[in-house]
């Protein structure tokens, strides 16, 4: 039977691309003046599993470039070569063309990447450069030749699933010196009950030759979290006494061996279950079930009102732990989404390198709160506003070095990510310490865009304008910044999360843009509100207060608008019957209820019938199963079965500035 090895890709590429971020976050600390052994170990780890998977898989052009950027590694590593600035770079290059190499093979394209070529030149000139490290006091732990090892290694039963090949790893071992093979084959059953593609060989292997211990481990890094492994160094007597017979050398020095040996040389043995990897389509697929599940008890609690809790009381005390279950069932299966902001701040640290250096700006990234957990959907989708956000504080924000120092600041400027829970939302802030906002650059050049403003407007709203299309401080055109594109799609992005984007500036001082989202796409905490027949959900973090107006509150304007006084400040009141063309009349205003929401940093007044109450809805896409709607982002099924519509507040705001302009 022979294994499709295709089914195991999936696998190696995920692994690839997380050896390769791991590879460029070591890379980013590597001090040139004195690199960290470790750090330098971590690099040359993950650039070796590449090498080996590549191979293994047969992807023949990504094993050729790894192999020789592992060279060149494994020259630092073992001291040979220093770590100049330069082959960091070089390096970190090495990185993007391998992300892209990767990324071509996986989508099913041919790997040819039109920097490989140049950069595999300047890899191998550095290779032909006579650059030994300087001599020093390198001591590494475990490196040390040794000429007589013993190797145990038991691969666990499933190694070959993960596309490891235990006969490769063997293979790649002996060439490391002499080695001779026994196979324990006491755990192979029965042919009738073979499985081809379980392992249930172990082997013992006697290796002879100058090699270290850290090289034998080195081997086997590609399936370490996949095996058993025992590495003993045999005594050097026992070498002496049977020069020619290294299987009896190592039966009887073995256990003499393991006895002295090291606390620290003896690995603990593995515990299993530690983690698995699941397709994200099949987390959504158990999310929307769960989703289902949440509709059919509320429908079961619904329907439970009516009924009597003394002839019921075991249904009803049954009911109740379902209510229970349910929400820890739900709360559990929506953690499986949700991903530390690390995996977002991990990617700035090259961002910020990569453009304070092309600016000749000097710029440090501190982050903070890379624990807090966010859903793999937002994650995604905020890649690119943050990207866009760190970009322009280090070109507009940030001073050159020189203007630093005359304003008495360092000439190291501070950019710093932070990530915190807010209730039910998560914000994520870009600060700096550079030069602020300029607040009447900003006023003309929106007045030179033909926008309407004012020269008392408030700080906070002359920060908003740097988010409007076309509008741009930057002096001259970059490929950083200087088009005015950007700062208005990052706030599109932002919105289209159900989040908002707040700037806050001072002059000299620095700069902070705040975002705040919700923590997931797929459930929301809501309010419901009945007009006519229909039932509407409004985000719950979205409303300010509810209440029953008085006529004098309320003033009619040119037209049909009209607004409503709230402790002294006029809101815009809307009808959400008119809105959305709900059959029927509005009550008289000072027999209905009016909701206060907020989005953006502005307040609108809606009118509906009723409060119904508030609930944790599970969002369904309007769009996917039906089409778009003006003012609704999505819908919801209530526990008696009617589908719901959950309003986007912001675009209703929107909306609302647009037909009043007009």
């Amino acid at each position: 039977m022979t294994i499709d090895m295709k089914q195991f890709h999936q696998a190696f590429f995920d692994e690839s691309f997380e050896g390769l971020q791991a590879m460029e976050a070591a890379l980013l600390t590597l001090d040139p003046a004195s690199a960290d052994s470790e750090t330098v170990n971590t690099i040359f780890r993950a650039a070796h599993s590449i090498k080996g998977g590549a191979g293994t898989f047969g992807f023949s052009e990504i094993a050729n470039f790894t192999h020789d950027l592992e060279t060149l590694l494994d020259q630092v590593r073992s001291g040979q070569r220093v770590a100049s600035t330069t082959l960091i770079d070089v390096v970190l290059r090495s990185v993007d063309v391998l992300r892209e190499m990767l990324e071509c093979t996986r989508d099913g394209y041919q790997a040819e990447v039109a920097a490989e070529a140049g950069l595999r030149s300047e890899i191998q000139a550095l290779l032909e450069q006579d650059e030994a490290a300087p001599p020093a006091d390198t001591t590494v732990t475990d490196v040390s030749a040794v000429g007589h090892w013993q190797i145990e290694f038991a691969p666990h039963r499933d190694i070959m699933l993960t596309g490891n090949d235990p006969l490769r790893i063997l293979r790649e071992l002996a060439r490391l010196g002499e080695a001779t093979i026994t196979p324990d084959v006491s755990d192979l059953p029965t042919l009738p009950d073979l499985d081809p593609e379980q392992c249930y060989l172990s082997w013992r292997i006697d290796l002879q030759g100058e090699v270290s211990e850290h090289d034998i481990r080195e081997v086997f890094a590609w399936v370490e979290d996949e095996c058993d492994l025992s590495i003993q160094a045999l005594a050097q007597e026992a070498q002496v006494e049977h020069p020619s017979d290294a299987s009896e050398a190592a039966a009887e020095s073995a256990p003499a061996t393991a006895a002295a040996a090291p606390a620290e040389q003896q690995k603990p043995a593995r515990k299993d279950g530690g983690s698995i990897r699941v397709a994200t389509e099949k987390i959504d697929q158990l999310i929307n079930l769960v989703g289902e599940l949440v509709i059919t008890q509320s429908m079961l609690e619904q329907t439970a009102r009516t009924l009597d809790p003394v002839t019921n009381e075991l249904l009803l005390s049954g009911l109740s732990e379902l209510e229970r279950n349910t929400r820890h069932l739900q709360e559990a299966v929506m953690s499986t989404r949700m991903l530390p902001v690390d995996f977002v701040f991990s990617r700035f640290p090259r961002v910020v390198r990569d453009t304070a250096t092309r600016l000749g700006k000097q710029v440090v990234l501190q982050t903070s709160g890379e624990g807090a957990e966010l859903d793999k959907g937002v994650i995604e989708k905020i890649v690119d506003p943050l990207n866009h956000i760190v970009r322009n504080a280090i070109d507009h924000g940030i001073e050159m070095p020189q203007e630093r120092a005359d304003a008495g600041k360092p000439a190291q400027a501070s950019i710093r990510l932070s990530a915190w829970h807010q209730g039910g939302h998560i914000a994520l802030q870009v600060s700096d310490d550079g030069k602020g906002l300029n607040r009447e650059k900003i006023l003309a050049k929106a007045r030179d865009a033909g926008m309407s403003v004012a020269d008392n407007m408030p700080d906070s709203e002359v920060w908003q304008l740097i988010f409007a299309p076309g509008l741009s401080t930057a002096s001259e055109v970059t490929d950083i910044s200087g088009r005015g594109v950007g700062m208005d799609v990052v706030r599109r992005n932002i919105q289209s999360l159900g989040g908002s984007v707040d700037i806050e500036s001072q002059t000299g001082v620095g700069t902070q843009v705040t975002i705040r989202l919700p923590l997931t796409l797929a459930i929301l905490d809501g309010m419901s509100v009945r007009v006519g027949e229909e039932i509407y959900i409004l985000p719950l973090d979205s409303v300010i207060e509810s209440l029953q107006p008085q006529l004098d509150d309320i003033r009619s304007m040119a037209g049909s608008a009209r607004l409503m006084q709230v402790r002294g400040e006029f809101l815009p009141l809307l009808s959400l019957r008119e809105l959305f063309g709900v059959a029927g009349q509005d009550l008289p205003l000072d027999q209905g209820i009016v909701v206060i929401v907020e989005a953006e940093g502005r307040q609108v007044a809606l009118i509906v019938d009723e409060l119904v109450g508030q609930q944790q809805v599970v969002i369904k896409s309007l769009e996917r199963n039906y089409r778009r709607v003006s003012g609704i982002s999505g819908a919801t099924i209530l526990g008696d079965g009617r589908v719901a519509l959950i309003l986007d507040v912001g675009e209703v705001i929107r909306t609302r500035q647009i037909a009043a302009a007009a």
